[in-house]
């Protein structure tokens, strides 16, 4: 008997502008259909050490245990956190948004001493603020975000990072919304630890996370007085699969590396000075065309991340359609222009919406697509 073939599920072909996932390229997605093989088939493994070797150099680092772990980037975060932290550890956390407050979250849940250092939403964190901190914790580990997703801020590293290592600490870095879209040097800037990932800037399908661990983080793992609380996030363990021997440690996601094999042969092959210039021309092309319609940027121009910008809503918007408002008028974007916008995350909420311009989505014509659809709807067309 044969049984006849299900249709496939479909989704809406939507242009997706909000905070991630980002669109693919179709080659992406071609990858992504190839026959599978084994997790540990010589021909697979091959494109593995390919995949960790791009990964350092949108990394910008040396480190030997750079990999994809085979989860989103809250896995990444999580997986940072946990190998450098035992209970009792004091950790220094600046929080400037929504995921430098899930830092701090993840930390405590792991039995670590936090201290937060706050700035207001659409600010960057003030060096000398977490530098006072750093200086009177003395805490075995500062994490910060890079590319703060829920505000647009783009957090300079250095100065942070620095007092960080003159105090013995050691560094995590988010890059989720950096990676791919806007230069990291990891090496350069003193990262002991950064993570990111794949659905944003390198524009591929969520579901891994890219890592990087020094040589330094790595010794303080495997000197740790008892095991990771994470078997699964065990960096010492996903050495020996992410490593040279490549032993046995989960079965990894076959077809997801394949289609970041592919994504980031892209990255490398447009060049990363270029893919960031083009990243910084979309947003400049966001601001002046959203302008006209009353949007304004929530973020000092100097601290702007270009791939996700958060701007401040106008009446016109929170007013419209005689009171439903910018959720509305996002909805009506998705159902009647198949365009997806981002709102605002915490106490921005109902304030400002995100744009995303990540990866393959940082185009003018994206910007002139999203802008007509705005113009029709309030009526300045």
């Amino acid at each position: 008997m044969t049984v006849p073939t299900p249709d496939l599920p479909s989704l809406p072909p939507r242009l997706l502008l909000g905070p991630g996932p980002s669109n693919v390229h179709p080659s992406v997605l071609a990858a992504m259909a190839q026959p599978l093989a084994g997790h540990l088939d010589p021909a697979f493994l091959a494109l593995l050490d390919e995949v960790q070797a791009n990964l350092r150099t949108l990394f910008g680092t040396q480190n030997a245990m750079t990999l994809p772990i085979s989860a989103t980037g809250s896995a990444g975060m999580e997986a940072c956190l946990v190998n450098l932290l035992e209970p009792g550890d004091r950790i220094v956390v600046g929080v400037n948004g929504v995921f430098g407050g899930r830092m701090c979250d993840v930390a405590a849940r792991a039995g670590a001493e936090v201290t937060r250092v706050d700035s207001e939403p659409g600010t960057i964190l003030e060096p000398a603020a977490m530098a006072e901190a750093i200086a009177r914790v003395k805490p075995k580990v500062v994490a910060f975000v890079h590319a703060e997703t829920s505000t647009g801020v783009l957090q300079p590293v250095e100065a942070i990072a620095a007092a960080a290592r003159e105090a013995g600490a050691f560094v995590v870095l988010d890059c989720v919304t950096s990676l791919g879209g806007l230069p990291v040097r990891l090496d350069d800037w003193g990262i002991d630890a950064a993570y990111s990932g794949t659905q944003k800037c390198l524009a591929c399908p969520p579901g891994l996370s890219p890592v990087s661990f020094s040589d330094r983080a790595l010794d303080a793992v495997r000197a740790r007085s008892r095991p990771v609380q994470s078997w699964f996030l065990d960096v010492t363990l996903l050495a020996g699969y992410f490593g040279g021997e490549r032993v046995y440690h989960h079965t990894a996601p076959i077809s997801a590396i394949l289609g970041l094999t592919q994504g980031l042969r892209l990255v490398i092959a447009e060049g990363l000075d270029a893919r960031a210039a083009r990243h910084r021309d979309a947003a400049a092309s966001l601001y002046a065309g959203l302008a006209p319609l009353g949007f304004t940027p929530l973020v000092a121009e100097e601290h702007r991340l270009p791939p996700l910008s958060t701007m401040r809503l106008p009446d016109s918007v929170l007013g419209w359609n005689g009171g439903a408002g910018e959720a509305g008028l996002r909805r009506r974007l998705l159902d009647g222009h198949d365009i997806e916008v981002g709102g605002g995350l915490g106490p921005l909420a109902g304030k400002v919406w995100r744009v995303g311009l990540m990866g393959e989505n940082a185009r003018k014509e994206n910007v002139d697509r999203l802008v007509g659809a705005l113009e029709q709807e309030l009526g300045q067309g």
